[in-house]
């Protein structure tokens, strides 16, 4: 039995479940010169433009003071864009977004897989019990040793008390076959509540 705790559980059937996310598109290569070029040509332009609108109201400046500031200008936002968040993922769903949240976290991402592996185990016995056995038992433990401080390994007797027999049958017997949907939910339920 795993004792990695929730991080294990969220993150343990990655490769079983691929999550179908749109393909990232491949990072486009920058040529060094051309990008100087490009920024160069960037400060020459405002340059031009700031030295022109003072001029045109009777301020005389520098013109290397003008460039300066404008290099220096350039050189925050380029440091600004390298440490900006990643953008969200596009929103998958049809239904279009309800408030404000956009795109997905781990959370969600783990429900999904959950999802699709609950799916995929109701015709299959073997895949029910390989995936949601193993994920009932590891809910079943740390529900327990978050609210007893106790497993289904350290302390059997008292686990199999506080989640009763029916729960602490369908954990322990593999050969069982697959629950129905009333089964899982009284048990999740016995899980609430402990």
């Amino acid at each position: 039995m795993s004792t990695g705790g929730l991080d294990d559980l969220f993150g343990g059937y990655r490769d079983e479940l691929p999550v179908a996310d749109e393909p990232a598109p491949p990072a486009r290569r920058r040529s060094w010169p051309a990008w100087i070029l490009r920024n160069l040509l960037l400060i020459g332009l405002a340059t031009a433009v700031v030295v022109a609108v003072l001029r045109a109201a009777d301020t005389e400046i520098s013109i290397l003071f003008v460039v300066a500031a404008l290099s220096g200008l350039r050189l925050v936002l380029l440091a600004v864009a390298e440490v900006r968040p990643p953008p969200a993922p596009k929103r998958s769903d049809r239904r279009g977004s309800s408030g404000n949240s956009s795109g997905s976290d781990a959370m969600r991402d783990a429900v999904r897989r959950w999802e699709r592996s609950l799916e995929r185990a109701q015709a299959d016995d073997d895949l029910y019990a390989r995936n949601v056995l193993p994920v009932l038992a590891e809910l079943s433990d740390e529900r327990l040793r978050l609210r007893h401080g106790i497993t289904r390994a350290t302390d059997p007797r008292r686990a199999r008390e506080l989640l009763g027999d029916p729960l602490w049958a369908a954990l322990h017997d593999r050969g069982r076959p697959r629950l129905k949907a009333r089964e899982m939910e009284s048990y999740v339920d016995t899980l609430e509540k402990l």
